[in-house]
């Protein structure tokens, strides 16, 4: 379905008040999950309908879904909804991109600023760093995953293990705020909603991971979820997506 008929179907559902308010359940991940909150707010506020959400790793989404839990609107990466979609779990043609995110490092807040400026820099910091901190890949955290790899072929994965305060999916600088790990490496989406910790920036170009989080309807979906669906790209969209430290693909 193209972003023009998408406007224009969420245009005219919003503009009907709902005779009962309806309770739509959403998967998200942790990388979209500032947005989604802020979007379902203000949807929640135009419609009177209610959203639930329930925050997971990309890969936690995907359980969800193939194991039949309840849902409407999956928010997950693309590669996930693609292949929910492949396998009959999310409608077809139902893919939305939303927002893109990449891989931020962070530290707490007045403490020296490390050099995260190029890929010798980085594996310099995680050589040094006493503990450090992302999503366990285990969990299905997209940035975890990769993380582990990228580690691995640097050759650091067993020196690094004694350090590692890993998480299975939430705010993961939370360690960091806490004092627990002295740097993090995460979705800078997710880093950007956490008191106490200075964002020094993303990982050099070369190395870097862009992903970009989309929106799939379950084949079931009411009219209700389907206005939501669209209202995650549209008008209140930009500004709250820019807030939070993702940037908007291009339609």
């Amino acid at each position: 379905m193209s972003f023009k008929r998408l406007s224009i179907m969420m245009a005219g559902l919003l503009a009907a008040a709902p005779a009962l308010a309806a309770e739509i359940r959403i998967f998200s991940t942790g990388a979209s999950k500032a947005i989604i909150e802020q979007l379902s707010a203000s949807f929640e506020k135009k419609t009177g309908h209610k959203v639930i959400i329930t925050s997971d790793t990309a890969g936690g989404v995907a359980r969800r879904v193939e194991a039949g839990e309840a849902f409407e609107v999956a928010v997950a990466t693309g590669t996930v909804v693609d292949a929910l979609i492949g396998k009959g779990k999310l409608a077809p043609g139902s893919r939305i991109d939303i927002a893109s995110t990449s891989i931020g490092i962070a530290i707490k807040e007045g403490a020296p600023k490390p050099d995260i400026s190029t890929v010798d820099a980085i594996k310099k910091l995680l050589v040094e760093a006493k503990t450090i901190s992302y999503v366990d890949p285990a969990s299905g955290g997209t940035s975890g995953i990769y993380l582990a790899r990228l580690f691995d072929q640097w050759g650091l994965t067993e020196q690094l293990k004694p350090k590692l305060r890993l998480q299975a999916g939430g705010y993961v600088a939370e360690r960091v705020a806490k004092g627990e790990s002295e740097v993090v490496f995460h979705q800078i989406s997710e880093i950007i909603p956490v008191k106490g910790v200075t964002l020094l920036g993303g990982l050099p170009a070369e190395i870097q991971l862009v992903t970009t989080y989309s929106g799939g309807l379950a084949p079931n979906a009411s009219e209700a979820a389907k206005a939501l669906h669209a209202h995650f790209i549209g008008p209140d969209a930009e500004a709250i997506i820019k807030g939070a430290g993702m940037v908007q693909p291009k339609r």
